[in-house]
């Protein structure tokens, strides 16, 4: 193992590292999508069963659920935009370093008469790499702190209980559809077997 890791290297590093990041947090999404069937699940047989107290505390986690879910979309469309700007950062850098070495063999080829002019030039791109690197730098930290006036400012309600009751009763609506269609299915079966029944005693 090296001792010193080249610049390529930490980049790359650093790029798994944000993809890392990424996947954790579309992971977290689809756990809250999870979460909030398996509670609609709970609320309905809450319903049937006549316990409105529990019914009442599922549909108080399915709204912390919901603005979980919300803050996290927006957390993973912030790194999102956050990862496109430091590519276009790369891309930048990797200008000015080809310019610098075209602004080496410039001066090489014409000899230093050129050299101040060429070092002003140099030293201008520079300045303006170094705007561009502060101005995404601000980007960044206006993200982290408007997320974190998210927290604070969230709704606690990013989803109404009319909204709730209406998840609850499509999922009644497909489970009365679902045994219906199963019904249909045995009696279907079950005539299939008495007519093969009947013609086997003939």
């Amino acid at each position: 193992m090296a001792l010193f890791k080249s610049k390529e290297e930490r980049r790359i590093e650093r790029d798994i590292r944000i993809r890392q990041g990424i996947r954790r947090i579309e992971k977290s999404i689809a756990e809250q999508n999870k979460f909030t069937d398996e509670f609609v699940k709970n609320a309905r047989q809450a319903k049937q069963i006549g316990d409105m107290a529990s019914y009442q505390f599922i549909r108080n986690s399915l709204k912390k659920t919901a603005t979980i879910k919300k803050l996290l979309e927006r957390q993973l469309l912030a790194v999102k935009n956050a990862l496109l700007i430091k590519r276009q950062a790369e891309a930048a850098a990797d200008f000015a370093g080809a310019m610098k070495t075209m602004a080496g063999e410039v001066s090489r080829l014409y000899g230093d008469t050129d050299l101040a002019k060429t070092q002003m030039d140099w030293e201008r791109a520079m300045m303006q790499s170094q705007s561009m690197e502060e101005r995404m730098t601000m980007f960044l930290e206006s993200i982290e702190s408007g997320a974190a006036a998210d927290v604070a400012q969230a709704p606690a309600e990013a989803i109404t209980d009319e909204e709730i009751d209406r998840m609850i009763a499509a999922e009644e609506q497909v489970e009365v559809a679902r045994e219906a269609q199963q019904m249909s299915a045995l009696r279907a079966e079950l005539n299939a077997l008495k007519e093969q029944g009947q013609k086997e005693t003939k």
